[in-house]
């Protein structure tokens, strides 16, 4: 079984990151597929922690971090988690605009 989901489409965050959690505890894998679009200030520093919750209300640090400066792609892998997963961090640098992120969720089970 396969899911692809779009979290957060060209959304705008400032200082502090949490997309949106989605529920995925049918599957055994999971990639995040993330993109600072265009317009992200090339001195940006993106910093993106996977977090996992068994209710999608508590949260903890899975352990994975994500990195990505100024415009870029990049994803990060999760196996073993609970029901819910998200992406939160920070967005350090650049101008005070902070960054314009699409985030892609694909699942396997």
């Amino acid at each position: 079984m396969f899911h692809t989901s779009v979290t957060d489409l060209r959304q705008p965050f400032v200082e502090t990151v949490e997309t949106f959690p989605y529920e995925c505890g049918w599957a055994d894998e999971a990639i995040f597929f993330v993109t600072a679009e265009t317009g992200t200030d090339e001195s940006a520093q993106v910093s993106l922690g996977v977090q996992l919750s068994a209710d999608g209300i508590r949260w903890l640090d899975e352990g994975s971090v994500l990195t990505l400066r100024g415009p870029a792609s990049g994803f990060v892998r999760v196996t073993h988690f609970g029901g819910f997963l998200r992406l939160a961090g920070t967005v350090a640098g650049g101008t005070t605009n902070g960054a314009t992120l699409t985030v892609r969720l694909a699942l396997k089970g």
